[in-house]
């Protein structure tokens, strides 16, 4: 961690014009419990900030004296609990907007209520012309399959309508939509897509991966307007759930320019770290945007698809589909050269790879670029969860980051142990064994593939139960986390995988004054009680950007 200089009133120093600046502090927290994050368990009394930085940490007799004439003192709740600040280390921001915006299915539980939401939604929409919706997935459904373009159909047939499943990696269409696409049994999937039939031989409506893209031409694009709405609320809600910071991941040219205006007017609420779709490469080389509490540095591309959906590429068969060993979104020749291009660039790859055979190819292929000495460029792996022993050293030999999201598991344990069989589930979601090879593990969410809770997050690492307390026998509990070691990963590590360890991840003087605010001790409640945890109030710079209406 970076050290500011000290005075012998706790002050941090700052070089101007060839001289040393105290900066005093012009607000105090103090009140409740004021967790450091350094080490486990330390806790201090009162924290001041002065220009947007910690500039004391201790007893509240030093806070008092590092501050200037007039500083405000915001006194917590006596139950409140102050952490560094909580980052999602991996989530699509505008995703999370647009989700809050159109249809959103996250919380239907069957087909019946699949076909109620849609029914719903038109009933209040009379005048559109083409429906679409994200966030269903079936694998709690007691129908136990994918829905189908017939069940669409059933309550909405004469307009188009597409519905994303909550991965992102599989999308189902009814007939309207299928016949304005053209897709008919002829139809050959793209590269890195399927198209998924009935036992007639006729289109189900399901489409994998890259197939989705045969419907995307039937919604228009997103105006400027439309995704600045989209980033704003999706801000707005991180904001009103205790997170301070998040990894955007796979960001658009529009939706960079969008986050552009926000920096460049300086009202980015929160800290953002960007990583763009290759064809945005030169943003990230050029490192922009870039601003007070924005950074743009790293390309996000896809090595396999979704477990759920069949996608994730395996060494072996799935277990329940042994005719696939799912998708290989990309081959060696160019990655390498893309690869290349990422080291001569200074750029961070974020790579997602989710089954077995795609971690294992991205590991190969870096350690083929990198050649004998390894350097400094933190590349990561989005999602690791099906990562074999060999490869687990293999993170930790490259300095390769291992960005997972705790509630991956504590959903896929519905479906993992059939898709994988029992004997795989070893090396999934193996947060213990990275971590004790030497691996960061960075914590995020993939919202709006998840929930993009942090209360969520942290109860699945830490718990490894899914949100009613169940967990199949063969689970791996033992792969579950401290409870220190799952603050540092939506902190510390956080900030590592986002070369802004110096700055971010602990409450030290000297560091950025990023804080998440809750209303219960995650560090010492009960396991069952760590979902009942409701935020407070989120800090950044020193500034409360949200804090609950009571």
């Amino acid at each position: 961690m970076r050290r500011a200089i000290l005075l012998s009133t706790s002050l941090v120093l700052l070089a101007a014009c060839n001289r040393e600046v105290p900066i005093r502090a012009d607000v105090i927290y103090t009140g409740g419990t004021i967790y450091t994050g350094v080490e486990a368990g330390e806790t201090v009394e009162a924290v001041a900030v002065g220009d947007g930085l910690i500039v004391y940490t201790g007893p509240m007799d030093g806070a008092i004296t590092s501050a200037s004439s007039g500083a405000n003192i915001v006194r917590l709740p006596d139950d409140a609990v102050m952490f560094p600040g909580f980052t999602d280390s991996h989530v699509h921001l505008s995703g999370v907007g647009e989700r809050e915006l159109t249809l959103n299915l996250d919380q239907v539980r069957s087909v019946g209520e699949l076909q109620a939401a849609l029914t719903a939604y038109r009933e209040a929409n009379p005048g559109v012309d083409r429906i679409y919706g994200r966030g269903w997935i079936e694998t709690h459904w007691p129908e136990g399959r994918f829905p189908m373009a017939s069940d669409i159909d059933e309550v909405i047939a004469d307009i188009p309508v597409v519905l994303t499943r909550a991965d992102g990696h599989a999308a189902v269409a009814n007939t309207a939509a299928l016949n304005a696409a053209d897709i008919t049994p002829a139809t050959e999937a793209p590269a890195g897509g399927e198209i998924l039939y009935t036992d007639a031989g006729e289109p189900s409506g399901m489409l994998i991966d890259n197939a989705m893209e045969l419907v995307s031409g039937l919604f228009t694009a997103p105006t400027i307007e439309d995704m600045s709405r989209f980033v704003s609320t999706g801000y707005d809600v991180y904001a009103s759930r205790g997170w301070t910071g998040l990894h955007n991941m796979s960001v658009g040219g529009l939706e960079l320019e969008a986050l552009t205006e926000l920096a460049i007017d300086g009202t980015v609420p929160l800290r953002t770290y960007n990583a763009v779709v290759p064809e945005q490469f030169e943003a990230a080389a050029n490192r922009s945007p870039t601003g007070d509490r924005m950074t743009t540095r790293a390309v996000k591309i896809y090595m396999d698809g979704a477990l759920g959906s069949r996608g994730a590429l395996l060494f072996q068969p799935y277990s329940d589909a042994p005719d696939t060993v799912g998708l290989a979104l990309r081959e060696e020749e160019e990655t390498v050269e893309f690869f290349q291009r990422a080291v001569d660039s200074d750029v961070q790859l974020a790579i997602h790879a989710i089954g077995d055979l795609a971690n294992h190819r991205v590991l190969i292929w870096m350690e083929d670029v990198f050649g004998e000495e390894v350097p400094e460029h933190r590349w990561r792996v989005e999602h690791a969860q099906i990562v074999q022993d060999e490869d687990q050293l293999r993170f930790a030999e490259l300095g390769t980051v291992a960005s997972m999201q705790p509630s991956h598991a504590i959903g896929d344990l519905h479906f993992a142990p059939s898709r994988l069989g029992m004997a795989r589930l070893g090396d999934a979601y193996a947060w213990q064994d990275l971590m004790d090879k030497g691996v960061v593990i960075a914590g995020g969410s993939d919202a709006p593939v998840e929930v993009g809770d942090p209360i969520i997050e942290f109860y699945a690492a830490t718990v490894r139960r899914d949100l009613e307390g169940f967990a199949t026998d063969g689970w791996h509990r033992e792969q579950a986390l401290s409870r220190f070691d799952a603050l540092r990963i939506f902190t510390q590590n956080a900030a590592y995988a986002a070369f802004q360890e110096e700055e971010l991840g602990t409450i030290e003087v000297g560091n950025l004054a990023d804080f998440s605010v809750f209303n219960q001790d995650l560090m010492t409640i009960e396991d069952e009680e760590i979902l009942a945890t409701e935020p407070v109030m989120t800090i950044v710079g020193g500034e409360i950007v949200w804090q609950a209406a009571d």
